[in-house]
């Protein structure tokens, strides 16, 4: 009778530590699907912000609750290769016109004074040159802070990657 309790015993302490590490496979499933993800710079397209080699933790989850603010950081997928993500900063929102003259950016036709992330006057300003250049209703344009020296939705090559929702 006492080996059969032992067995029991043994069995329910086996079966509670099972439990005990489905639970937390679960959560920590949960917290990098939803909640934030691990991700490190690769490049210098960010600089001086964040350096090659830097390691971040993103936030996958604030945009589910609120809409995204010009220069924050974001995070997202290079649509035209697998695992790649871009790391910029947000300069123009859903319906705003963005337009680069003399190294200076313009929303909506206003100098955007409080612009300070650029690591220096942009050379080329590329197809943000044209006063068109338009953020969509649903688009918002990302550039690096190393201006010069990032691939960002300046460029007509990078116009359809670097310019969408996250």
């Amino acid at each position: 009778m006492k080996e059969k309790d032992q067995d029991r015993s043994i069995f329910k302490e086996i079966l509670g530590w099972l439990v005990y590490i489905a639970i937390l496979l679960a959560a920590v499933y949960v917290l990098i699907t939803y909640v934030g993800q691990r991700t490190e710079v690769s490049g210098h397209s960010m600089e001086p912000t964040l350096q090659h080699g830097d390691n971040l933790i993103v936030d996958k989850i604030s945009y589910r609750f609120r809409e995204p603010e010009r220069y924050e950081i974001i995070v997202f997928p290079y649509q035209y290769k697998e695992n790649t993500y871009y790391i910029k900063r947000i300069i123009g929102l859903p319906g705003e016109t963005v337009q680069i003259i003399d190294g200076e950016v313009y929303i909506n036709g206003e100098l955007l004074a409080d612009e300070h992330y650029g690591k220096e006057v942009m050379l080329d300003p590329g197809i943000a040159a044209e006063s068109n250049h338009t953020g969509r209703r649903s688009n918002i344009l990302f550039w690096g802070d190393n201006r010069n020296h990032s691939s960002d939705s300046r460029g007509s090559e990078c116009k359809a990657c670097c310019t969408g929702r996250i």
